[in-house]
């Protein structure tokens, strides 16, 4: 089964988010980390970083319990992406995660350093998704975008240079 049919399987196309559904924000996530030279596992990340609920998203299509069942479909490396982006506790864990490389697991409360691999896609996925939203919400990017600027530029260290583009683009 294709990672898209699994997404409608599970209903992403009914779920309404800004811009459309779920499923077309996966796909356009997806589509962004590809087109800034992300590798095929952060693409498959991108496209399923909901798969478990997040933070900012409560709605889960799969417990986190079950990650076999999305390590099978995407692969080992995506699944550990998406559990992480997951499991963020976004509070305690963003605004000290360029100094630290740390999150705390909102689902098990441990303190997690994320390995060198993951760190960037984890930080490029974050914030993608955001802007994401905030491109397809005009409201939410007017009420928010002093809090991202100020997020993205603590993170700019840790962030490729093709999404510090598409920052400075969107919240200049």
């Amino acid at each position: 089964m294709s990672v898209e049919a699994w997404l409608r399987e599970r209903g992403t196309e009914t779920i309404p988010h800004p811009g459309g559904t779920l499923f077309a924000h996966l796909c356009r996530v997806r589509d962004r980390l590809a087109a800034i030279g992300h590798d095929p596992d952060v693409q498959a990340a991108g496209l399923t970083h909901a798969a478990y609920g997040t933070d900012g998203f409560d709605l889960a299509l799969l417990f986190w319990q079950e990650r076999d069942t999305l390590r099978d479909l995407i692969g080992p490396n995506a699944e550990e992406l998406v559990y992480l982006y997951a499991a963020c506790d976004r509070d305690s864990s963003w605004p000290d995660l360029a100094a630290t490389h740390r999150i705390t697991d909102r689902f098990t409360g441990a303190a997690v350093r994320l390995a060198d691999w993951q760190l960037t896609p984890f930080v490029d996925l974050s914030i993608v998704n955001e802007l994401d939203v905030l491109e397809h919400d005009p409201e939410l990017l007017a009420t928010h975008r002093d809090y991202f600027t100020g997020l993205f530029t603590a993170w700019a260290p840790i962030t490729s240079p093709a999404v510090a583009t598409e920052v400075r683009r969107l919240l200049a």
